[in-house]
């Protein structure tokens, strides 16, 4: 699972997601991408879900980029568990999308097997998502 290393603070405030992808939202390694519609969260499992799907479509050849990392802790309080006494233990890493932002990149590979590989991809991924070439 993708977490960060270490971090200055442990827990963070949840915020905003306003406006579009300013940075993160062209290609820059690969010939096909994966582009984000919608803004929101991706968790690590989604994010390792949809790694796993690309190679398994490509058959390992090419190469491919993720090009978002869960920095944000997410924390969560046990069910059962009465309101008060503070904030939850950290329970799982998100990446903060915004729309327009390239989740992954590819390339080495014919157009089909990028396309195949990233429609299964996309739908391993809780945002609407649509396929970019070069």
């Amino acid at each position: 699972m993708l977490q960060p290393k270490k971090s200055k603070y442990r827990k963070q405030f949840r915020g905003k997601n306003k406006g579009v992808a300013l940075r993160g939202n062209q290609l820059a390694f690969g010939e096909y991408g994966l582009k984000a519609l919608t803004g929101g969260w991706v968790s690590t499992r989604e994010i390792e879900a949809a790694r796993k799907k690309i190679t398994f479509a490509t058959k390992r050849l090419g190469k491919y980029w993720i090009k978002v990392f869960p920095h944000k802790p997410i924390t969560k309080k046990p069910v059962g568990v009465k309101m008060g006494s503070g904030k939850g233990a950290i329970d799982t890493y998100v990446a903060v999308v915004r729309p327009g932002t390239i989740l992954f990149e590819l390339s080495g590979v014919t157009e089909e097997m990028a396309k195949a590989a990233f429609s299964k991809a996309g739908h391993k991924i809780s945002l609407k998502t649509i396929i970019v070439k070069k």
